[in-house]
């Protein structure tokens, strides 16, 4: 897949909440004091919950997009529907700070296997638009969408080693 043939406004979706994201997390911060555990834990929660909330505004549309990469969705379909609302509980559960052995365990689990099939399919050189925001936002499926996966799997993992 050649990268360089996508143009910058192609991601200014995805930057502005990416922007959003470290906005609440900067909030949070600077109110309840510096902590790089509860940076995390905020990053987390609200990724979950805006990029989930995106993924049911279209839910059936959204359910399509991701069985073309990903490994469970692929080979079950109903993985689409359900996987919005794995993201709204996972969101939730690190808003709360619920169960956080749990919660990252599921997230790194999750994250793990959604990067596998992110990999994948663009080792196989396929241009298909990234289901990460829903159908809301067509955006393309770069090694963008790699790292973000590899990126949240890496703070659940960090988080569990300091449990």
């Amino acid at each position: 897949m050649n990268e360089a043939r996508y143009k910058f406004k192609d991601f200014i979706p995805l930057i502005t909440l990416f922007s959003i994201i470290a906005l609440i997390t900067l909030a949070h911060q600077l109110y309840y004091g510096w902590n790089g555990m509860e940076g995390m834990r905020i990053i987390m929660a609200s990724f979950f919950l805006i990029f989930g909330f995106f993924k049911v505004i279209n839910l059936a549309g959204f359910a399509e997009a991701y069985s073309m990469y990903d490994l469970i969705a692929q080979r079950w379909y109903g993985y689409g529907y359900l996987y919005p609302f794995l993201e709204l509980a996972l969101g939730g559960a690190y808003l709360l700070n619920w169960y956080p052995f749990a919660t990252n365990s599921v997230t790194l689990v999750l994250m793990l296997l959604s990067a596998a099939g992110v990999f994948v399919e663009l080792s196989k050189g396929k241009t298909i638009v990234c289901a990460c925001l829903g159908t809301v936002f067509k955006i393309p499926m770069t090694y963008v969408t790699l790292g973000e996966d590899l990126i949240m799997a890496v703070m659940a993992l960090a988080t569990l080693f300091m449990l």
